[in-house]
């Protein structure tokens, strides 16, 4: 396995030369080749980095098209050319790879690590990010191996499992003007701090702990301000129902410390009347609007 993290290494290498060089397909074979002899002459898996890359370059139009799809707030030129061909790399084993012999789960976690050892402070969360949502829609529940069939019987979300969220709305008042402090997710959109209950835990409780993780708040929980409900895939339990209860939280206006997670690449104060301005998921503006205005209500 070791042999094989190293031989992905130097397809990257050469990908990141090809493409900071003007992305000369009839050049990639010599680069490789040369890359091979000079950090890898002890492997023997050369038709594996051979298969990698010429599978890159064949279908380099099907892959970056899914990048973009995935990270639509991304332009491809915009993305590092490390993160770019590292996704390349991992979406063409996750895709198109041997499943016997790269599982789905290890396609996506090489990833993450060539993208920790040869990215930028972010690069692994977001690579983390686009491939985890590549994995969900492709719906492999079980090991990768071969996909299951998909059913023509409608949905019935009443036999799907349910997965307990809290979240909440976290404000601070300074100097009379009310501030929210919103989390950035790695598609981006600013969204608020939500997570799963534990066993036992009360939704106040779990709102509480959960700011306090995400983004080192402490926080008092007031109101419930609404409730959503959605449909997620997930790699492992396939189809989950997941309800979320919102909270009003209030904090100090204090400095934000995010916890490092795959999902999120940013947390900060916003005036509330800059709110409208941001990106967000269509479920969270009405839960977002409805807190202002019983903030509002209290402080006027």
């Amino acid at each position: 396995m070791a042999n094989r993290h190293l031989s992905r290494s130097i397809v990257l290498q050469s990908l990141f030369e090809w493409d900071f060089n003007g992305r000369d397909n009839s050049k990639v074979k010599d680069i490789l080749a040369r890359n091979i002899a000079e950090f890898g002459p002890g492997l023997s898996d050369f038709s594996y980095m051979e298969r990698l890359g010429e599978e890159i370059i064949n279908k380099l139009t099907t892959l970056d098209e899914i990048i973009i799809k995935s990270a639509p707030d991304w332009p491809l030129d915009r993305i590092s050319t490390v993160d770019r061909n590292v996704l390349r790399i991992g979406l063409a084993e996750l895709l198109f790879g041997d499943k016997t012999q790269v599982p789905s789960r290890v396609a996506i976690n090489e990833a993450i690590e060539l993208a920790k050892t040869f990215g930028g402070d972010n690069s692994g969360k977001f690579v983390n990010g686009v491939l985890g949502t590549v994995f969900k829609e492709m719906g492999e529940p079980d090991d990768g191996h071969v996909p299951k069939k998909k059913s023509n019987e409608p949905l019935d979300i009443t036999k799907l499992p349910i997965e307990k969220l809290c979240g909440a709305v976290v404000y601070a008042i300074d100097n009379g003007a009310i501030y929210l402090a919103l989390v950035h997710d790695v598609f981006g959109h600013w969204t608020l701090t939500k997570g799963k209950l534990l066993e036992g835990e009360d939704e106040q409780g779990g709102t509480a702990r959960k700011v306090l993780e995400e983004i080192g708040l402490n926080v008092t929980i007031g109101e419930n301000i609404g409730r959503n409900e959605y449909i997620a895939s997930d790699p492992e339990k396939g189809k989950i129902r997941k309800q979320v209860a919102y909270f009003i939280a209030e904090a100090k206006k204090e400095a934000l410390t995010l916890k490092e997670t795959g999902g999120l690449n940013d947390a900060k104060w916003f005036p509330a009347d800059e709110i409208v301005d941001l990106k967000m998921y269509d479920d969270i503006v009405p839960v977002i609007a409805k807190a202002i205005s019983i903030i509002g209500a209290k402080t006027a």
